[in-house]
């Protein structure tokens, strides 16, 4: 028996599902509601789905497709991609999301992710951190979908937001993304240790023992998961 949460992780892009590796080399999966429906099947605890275009052009979430997502969907959904307003989170949320992630706007306007737990309340807010290691360096946090460095130290950032109210922590290694080698274990291991909220980990699941060590040795709250559960073996069919 498992006391831990898998969460499927769907990245979309227009109308379609892709999957990224190291955050580029972005390949076509299919129809984000077939996916959908395959995790309904699959019993999946948890959805999150990140629109990885729409902060970096500057518009608006599609919230016609967003809408449908959710009525397919009969797990809770966390929603996270191009939000600047306490009126879009409200809009989204009456969609029939639980969560919604903040990334970038999160690192640019703390204040903002302090009226959004007051609003919204905590366990409605998410906040996304994006790593990435340097050879000489702890990992640094990264915004932008991962194309600009903050030069923030990422467990300092992890115990500033925690400090803002926020519920739950996504960690993504921008490192291990897509690459199927396994979780970064010393990064989900200092987050986790540093905050007291729960941290989902993400990037490098490859095998149900990543995600049982993820969960049980580097102690994240639940295990994000992309490539492993998208993917058919080595040879990646979809």
């Amino acid at each position: 028996m498992t006391n831990y949460r898998t969460i499927p992780i769907i990245l979309i892009k227009g109308n379609g599902v892709y999957k990224s590796i190291n955050f580029k080399k972005l390949n076509y999966i299919g129809d984000p509601l077939n996916t959908i429906k395959i995790f309904n099947d699959k019993g999946a605890d948890e959805l999150i789905i990140l629109d990885i275009n729409a902060t970096n052009n500057n518009t608006e979430p599609n919230y016609g497709l967003l809408s449908n997502l959710a009525y397919e969907c009969n797990m809770p959904i966390c929603y996270g991609g191009g939000i600047k307003s306490l009126n879009q989170i409200e809009k989204i949320l009456s969609l029939g999301y639980e969560k919604i992630s903040l990334n970038t706007i999160a690192f640019q306007n703390p204040k903002f992710v302090m009226e959004a737990c007051k609003n919204f309340g905590s366990s409605t807010i998410v906040v996304s951190i994006d790593t990435k290691k340097s050879m000489f360096s702890s990992p640094k946090v990264f915004i932008n979908s991962g194309t600009k460095s903050t030069g923030v130290d990422a467990v300092s950032y992890a115990r500033a937001i925690e400090s803002l109210g926020v519920g739950e922590i996504l960690l993504n290694s921008i490192d291990r993304d897509g690459t199927m080698l396994g979780y970064d274990m010393n990064l989900v291991q200092s987050v986790s240790n540093a905050v007291q909220i729960p941290v989902i980990a993400c990037g490098g699941a490859n095998n149900w023992e990543n995600i049982e060590d993820v969960t049980q040795t580097a102690k994240a709250s639940a295990a994000g998961v992309g490539s492993f559960f998208l993917y058919q073996k080595s040879h990646r069919a979809v």
